[in-house]
């Protein structure tokens, strides 16, 4: 099963941009779609971005869509979420994960990993 690594949160001012990376190893990442999931404190995980195996399909939550951008590079087995008009509301816990949709929703799809990575830490000041 793939492992997951998360990389590039960081304190942006209201306004800024990020572009976070998810690093994949094992599984088979290329036969993945993958989403961006994030929990914020006091808060439920929620969805955020997620792509298609091949990159063709993507899905935004109604909160970000307009401002993320989420892409991927199978060849070096890595997800990106570029981030831009941060907002302070985006502040969380930003998690990846292979993911799996249900009509409007997306969720993790626990079958194809074991567990959740370190995620990265967004904190967005007014």
């Amino acid at each position: 099963q793939v492992q997951l690594v998360e990389s590039g949160g960081g304190l942006v001012q209201a306004g800024g941009s990020l572009r976070l990376s998810c690093a994949a190893s094992g599984g088979t990442f290329s036969r993945y779609s993958m989403g961006w999931f994030r929990q914020a404190p006091g808060k439920d995980r929620e969805f955020v971005a997620a792509i298609g195996w091949s990159g063709g399909i993507t899905a935004y939550s109604d909160s970000v869509k307009g401002r993320f951008t989420i892409s991927r590079d199978n060849a070096k087995n890595t997800v990106y979420l570029q981030m831009t008009s941060l907002k302070p509301e985006d502040t969380a816990v930003y998690h990846c994960a292979p993911a799996r949709s249900y009509g409007y929703s997306w969720a993790p799809n626990e079958g194809l990993f074991n567990s959740w990575g370190q995620g990265t830490q967004v904190t967005v000041s007014s």
